[in-house]
Order: C-alpha cells, then structure tokens, then sequence
C-alpha cells in the first residue's frame, strides 16, 4: 500500500462573475511511497499548489479521492507536516522553542525534546542561534527554523510548496543541500511543489512534469542517483542529472508554450 495515492482526481473552482469554472487538475493518478521524494514541477497555475493541499487535507477534490495509508484525507492532519514560501514560525518563540513548538503540543517529554531539538539545529545549520527570535535572523535561517521544526515533529509526509522560492540564490543551494542531508538521515517521505527543474531534479527520488491547467501528468522522471552523492558539484558534472534536467526543461517549456499560444489565439479570436 502507498503512503499517499491520489486517484482520479480532478477539481475546478466556480467563477460565477465568468459564467463558467476554472478547470485545475484532470484525472490525476499519482502515488508516494514510504521514504520517497516526489517533486512536482509545470507552468504557472497548472494546479501543483491545488494538488498538494488536497494531499494537506485542505482542499477536497471534486472528482477523486485522495488516500493517507488508505484512510480518505478529509481534514488537516499531524500525519502531513507543511512548509510553504511564506514563514509560519512564531515571532515570540527563539529558534529552539520555534522547533521544539509541536513536539510541546503533543507531550513529548522534555529530555526526548530537547535532544531531538538540538539534533536538528546543529542538522540546519543553526548551532549557536538556538536563542535568538525570528527578527533576529536573515531569511533563509527563518526558512531553515521552520524546516526543522516540522522535521522534528515526525509526520508521516512533509508536504513543501516552493519552500526556497523566496530566499537568495546561494542561500537556495544552501538549503537545497541541507535539505537533501536531511532527507539522506531520516529517510522521510516528501512532495515537493517548485518551479525550478534543476531543484527538482537534484532533490527528488522522482519528478513529476505536469501539463498547462487543466493540470494532468505530463511525464515521471525517475532520478536513479544515491541520494549520498548529491551536492552541487556532483550534480553539475554528472550527465545522467544534467541530462535529465534538459529533459525536463524541454517538458516544461513545451507546456509554456501551448499555454502563451493558447492565450495568444484565445485574444486573437475574442478581437474579431
């Protein structure tokens, strides 16, 4: 059984101003198994964000079903751990009560917290931060407090939207690889939403190309490179990763393009 499988979903959102809906997602068929990263990548507004808050429980599709461990997923869940581009950590708590936050709600006791907390920001990269606030820190080592802090709380799926998007590009790779050290040590199960094709590539255990909205599934990319062996000089001289990303590039760019020539003859015919 897999951890996630999403079946058949489709979903559109009423636009009544329009008189007609706006199709998302059509027929999505995709499973997650135990310890595995899938990175979504497709054109803007092709339903990659839609997808993964109906795997969150935040969105129920119209058509489909989406299954955790074979239950429905009906509502939000401590099972699916979320970091998003916009910081959700807690500007009155330091950094290791920012960690530590969930671990608190669910009565870890406090040595078990503590370890697994300090485990965490030394993994991050926050040793010797562990007592400054949020305001106190750069962005990226925002992004870095709430990565942890949703590692540490264990759930079964980390569900990441564009969680890198926001922050400079050095300090992107940065977190990239820490990310992928992260993922090397715990084994976690994550579904990762980006618009970068060589993040993808170099994070996930598969890529997921979708198509313009409505969204469906263009082509799965499997990366077949030990995870150990990824950090950024690897990747750049590695042709299989290379390869790969150029596929996938080709992909994507095919999409944009049916979608700026769709939009295209869409204005030409509404101007006759």
């Amino acid at each position: 059984m897999s951890l996630i499988a999403v079946e058949g979903v489709s979903h559109w959102f009423p636009q009544p101003d329009k008189g007609e809906d706006l199709h998302v997602l059509d027929g999505i068929d995709l499973s997650i198994e135990e310890g595995e990263f899938v990175a979504i990548v497709g054109p803007s507004g092709c339903g990659k964000s839609t997808l993964l808050n109906m795997v969150a429980g935040f969105v129920q599709a119209i058509e489909g079903t989406v299954l955790c461990r074979g239950e429905p997923v009906v509502g939000p869940s401590r099972e699916r751990g979320l970091v998003f581009q916009e910081l959700a950590i807690l500007p009155w708590r330091t950094v290791r009560r920012n960690i530590a936050h969930g671990l608190e709600l669910v009565k870890v006791p406090k040595a078990e917290r503590e370890e697994r907390v300090s485990s965490l920001i030394h993994q991050v990269g926050l040793a010797g931060f562990d007592h400054h606030y949020p305001h106190q820190l750069s962005g990226g080592m925002r992004q870095r407090v709430a990565v942890a802090r949703t590692w540490a709380a264990d759930p079964a799926i980390i569900l990441m939207d564009e969680p890198f998007g926001a922050v400079d590009a050095m300090t992107r790779l940065t977190l990239q690889e820490q990310l992928n050290d992260l993922c090397v040590k715990s084994s976690r199960t994550v579904l990762f939403i980006t618009h970068s094709v060589d993040e993808a590539v170099f994070l996930a255990d598969r890529v997921v190309v979708m198509t313009r909205r409505p969204g469906k599934i263009k082509e799965t990319l499997t990366v077949d490179v030990a995870r150990q062996r990824r950090d950024w000089d690897y990747f750049n001289s590695d042709r299989l990763l290379t390869g790969l990303v150029d596929q996938a590039l080709k992909l994507v760019r095919e999409e944009r393009i049916e979608q700026e020539y769709g939009q295209a003859r869409v204005g030409v015919s509404g101007s006759l």
